[in-house]
C-alpha cells in the first residue's frame, strides 16, 4: 500500500491499519487521503440538541467515539456542511475532533447551503458562514473549503464572479488552504471551472460512481487535465444500495432506479451478501479518483468499511456483484436524477424548503 501520509500521528494513529490503507493526493494540494473518507452528512442523526440547536445535550458519546477511531484508523479526510443536520452535524464533529492533534485529519466543510435548506452565494454570507463553521468546529483553519451545490445558484455567474472570489481571499488570508466545488450536474462543475478566473483545487461530485451511474467517468479526463483533486460522495446512492433499501422520503432518483436498486438488494440479500460492502468496493475499483466519502456513524460501519478497503471481496461477493451489475443494472435506460430536485426548487423554493425540513408529500 502507499506510504504513511502527514497525518499520521505516532502517539495517536494507529500503524497497523494505516499501513494496509491506500492514500491519493488529492490534486495538486499536499493532502494524501485515504481512499474513503468520513462523510459528515448524518452525525447528528438521532442525538439530543438544545432548544436553540447550539449545544448537544444527550446522546453523542457512541458517534463521536466513532468518528475518534475512524479518525484514529487512518482514515484521515472529514467532510461536513452547515447544511448537514439543519447545522448540527458540525456540532458533533468538533466535539469528537477535541483533543485529537490537528495535523492528525484533513478537514473540509462547505459554503452557500444553509441549515434553514435555503441558499446564500453572496460573499456577505460566506464569510459569515465560514466563521460559525469554524467556531462549532473547533478550529481555526480549514484544509478545503468547498462551494456547496453551485447548481442551486440563482446564477451561475454569481459563483464564478462573488462566491469564489470570497473563498480566494480566505485562501490567501490562510484561513482555508484549498478551495473547491461540489453538486450533481457534472456539466455545471466543468462550466465553472471553464470560466472561474480564481484557481480550484477540488471537485465533488455524489452519486455518480455507483453500479447504477458511471457518469463521473465520462468527465475526469477534463478535471485531471485541469489539475484538480476529485471526490466522490455517496456511494451507496444515498440509501439506495443498503441491505433494507433505506431510501429517504426527499429521495429523487427516479422510480426505474429504485426499482432496479430494490431487485439488487433483494438478490444480494438472498444470497446473504451485504450489497453496501460490494457498492464500496465498485468504487474503490475505479481509476482516477481520489477519495470517495462515505457515513461511518457506528463502529459496525467503520470495521465493514476498514474490512473492504484492505481485503476486498471473495469469490462469491465478486462474483454477485457481477451478478448485479451485469443483469440489473446495465439494462437501466436512466441512471440519474438530475434536474429534478433543481426544478422543484425552482418551482416553489418555500416548497422545495418544506419538503427537506421534513414537510413529507
Amino acid at each position: 500500500m502507499s506510504s504513511l501520509p502527514p497525518t499520521f500521528i505516532p502517539e495517536w494513529t494507529d500503524r497497523r491499519t494505516s499501513e494496509q490503507l491506500e492514500y491519493r493526493r488529492l490534486g495538486l494540494t499536499d493532502m494524501f487521503v485515504s481512499t474513503l473518507s468520513l462523510g459528515g452528512a448524518h452525525v447528528s442523526k438521532d442525538l439530543v440538541f438544545s432548544a436553540d440547536g447550539s449545544q448537544l445535550l444527550s446522546g453523542y458519546q457512541n458517534v463521536v467515539q466513532s468518528i475518534r477511531k475512524t479518525i484514529q484508523s487512518g482514515i484521515n479526510f472529514i467532510d461536513t456542511s452547515p447544511f448537514y443536520g439543519c447545522g448540527k452535524a458540525e456540532l458533533v464533529l468538533g466535539k469528537a475532533l477535541e483533543g485529537i492533534p490537528r495535523n492528525a485529519y484533513y478537514l473540509a466543510t462547505k459554503v452557500g447551503r444553509k441549515p434553514d435548506c435555503t441558499f446564500d452565494y453572496s460573499s456577505e454570507w460566506i464569510v459569515q458562514s465560514f466563521e460559525l463553521s469554524l467556531k462549532k468546529l473547533g478550529v481555526d483553519y480549514l484544509d478545503l473549503l468547498h462551494v456547496h451545490d453551485v447548481e442551486y445558484s440563482d446564477d451561475i455567474d454569481i459563483v464564478i464572479n462573488e462566491t469564489l472570489p470570497a473563498l480566494d481571499k480566505l485562501r490567501q488570508q490562510k484561513k482555508v488552504k484549498y478551495i473547491g466545488i461540489t453538486g450533481y450536474p457534472l456539466h455545471t462543475l466543468k462550466e465553472i471551472v471553464e470560466r472561474s478566473e480564481v484557481k480550484l483545487d477540488v471537485v465533488l461530485s455524489y452519486c455518480r460512481i455507483t453500479p447504477f451511474d458511471q457518469t463521473l467517468l465520462q468527465y475526469l479526463p477534463f478535471f485531471k487535465d485541469q489539475k484538480l483533486g476529485v471526490i466522490n460522495a455517496a456511494v451507496l446512492g444515498m440509501g439506495l444500495l443498503t441491505p433494507g433499501n433505506h431510501v429517504p422520503y426527499w429521495h429523487a432518483a427516479h422510480t426505474t432506479i429504485k426499482e432496479a436498486c430494490s431487485r439488487a438488494v433483494t438478490y444480494c440479500n438472498d444470497r446473504n451478501v451485504n450489497i453496501a460492502k460490494l457498492s464500496v468496493y465498485y468504487a474503490l475499483q475505479q481509476k482516477g479518483i481520489d477519495t470517495h466519502l462515505i457515513g461511518m456513524e457506528d463502529e459496525n460501519a467503520l470495521k465493514a468499511n476498514l474490512e473492504v478497503m484492505i481485503n476486498g471481496l471473495n469469490e462469491k461477493e465478486k462474483a454477485v456483484l457481477q451478478e448485479i451489475t451485469t443483469n440489473i443494472f446495465s439494462n437501466l435506460d436512466v441512471r440519474h436524477w438530475e434536474g429534478v430536485e433543481l426544478k422543484r426548487y425552482r418551482t416553489d423554493p418555500k416548497e422545495f424548503q418544506r419538503f427537506l425540513l421534513g414537510g413529507k408529500p
